[in-house]
């Protein structure tokens, strides 16, 4: 029932986003999308955390350490833009609330450089890094 409420709010919105005039449509679309992100990694982190355990261990790969699937924040944004799974012992799993996206071209835009670091905050402007835990998965959210 929760997911119906869900799409049935996103798709209101959109649908409203778009009837408005196109000055405002993209940032009403956007905050839309935001907040739509924010949602689904709320809802699905366990899921997906769990789907990304079993992929892994398809392939023979160590598990040692905990995992826990956190959103993506991207600098300069306050909202949500994905979502990753980090990895490491559980104490500093258990610490990690978000990951933070930094973004960089590198020799004239031949390769387009992003850094995913384990961040104990969900606000991008006061957080510490969290040491110890690495990214073990990105997930992209189709919007």
């Amino acid at each position: 029932m929760k997911k119906r409420i869900i799409v049935a709010t996103l798709l209101c919105g959109f649908i409203l986003g778009n009837a408005m005039p196109k000055v405002n449509a993209g940032v009403i679309t956007s905050i839309l999308k935001t907040g739509g992100v924010a949602v689904l990694v709320d809802r699905y982190a366990g899921d997906l955390n769990v789907f990304i355990n079993k992929l892994t261990a398809k392939y023979s790969i160590s598990d040692e350490y905990a995992t826990k699937v956190v959103p993506i924040i991207a600098v300069g944004s306050k909202g949500y833009v994905g979502a990753a799974q980090v990895s490491g012992p559980k104490s500093a799993v258990d610490r990690t609330q978000a990951a933070l996206a930094l973004e960089g071209d590198f020799m004239n835009r031949s390769f387009r450089i992003q850094a995913l670091i384990p961040m104990d905050s969900k606000n991008p402007t006061s957080f510490n890094r969290v040491q110890g835990v690495g990214v073990s998965a990105k997930i992209d959210i189709a919007i």
